[in-house]
């Protein structure tokens, strides 16, 4: 069983990917693969590096996260421009991580990705998990985990598809706003409906 695990910022998604993790599940997490594919050797760091230029780059040579955000933040093109070079390679070492998992014998393989509903690509997953909170919960844990203005968040929040929309698209919902006991008993109830 393949299981897309998504949510949306300060809703708590990678608390429940540690969760499914303790309940040994491997979790192929798309930001940390986001991270690896730009490393300095990588092929996706070059394209970058050829199409923004060096002002994307710390001293040392490194992706300069925020002034590569800062230029794609405004800009849809540059934007789709930066999504060209990084979903092709986020999908193809994901499928290898499967490939690997299912080679030392696991069967459900959880797939950790944000932007899993906005890409529109449910179909290719078993379950759909959504890690859900309240507006007003994201926003005061997103307020405390950042040290942000209300202001600053509200934009943060509000750049992405709201998490009330996206229960639509999920095959279970675990509801993350109350006790970390709370979620952890959903999260069990939920994989042994699944038979997990």
């Amino acid at each position: 069983m393949i299981i897309g695990l998504t949510g949306g910022i300060a809703s708590g998604k990678s608390l429940v990917a540690n969760l499914l993790k303790q309940e040994g599940l491997p979790v192929i997490d798309a930001d940390q693969i986001a991270k690896e594919i730009v490393e300095p050797h990588e092929e996706a760091y070059r394209d970058i590096l050829f199409h923004f230029g060096r002002e994307v780059l710390h001293e040392d040579g490194t992706l300069h996260r925020k002034a590569l955000g800062k230029v794609i933040f405004n800009d849809p093109k540059q934007r789709e421009t930066l999504n060209n070079i990084m979903h092709p390679r986020i999908r193809e070492r994901s499928k290898l991580k499967q490939q690997q998992y299912e080679n030392e014998g696991y069967t459900t393989i959880v797939y950790d990705i944000p932007l899993l509903i906005e890409g529109g690509k449910m179909d290719q997953y078993d379950q759909v998990l959504l890690v859900y909170v309240d507006e007003d919960v994201q926003l005061q844990r997103l307020m405390e985990r950042d040290q942000s203005t209300e202001e600053e968040a509200k934009s943060r929040i509000n750049s992405q598809m709201p998490l009330r929309e996206k229960r639509q698209y999920a095959d279970e919902i675990i509801n993350n706003n109350g006790s970390m006991e709370e979620t952890t008993r959903q999260v069990r109830k939920t994989l042994k409906k699944w038979g997990i």
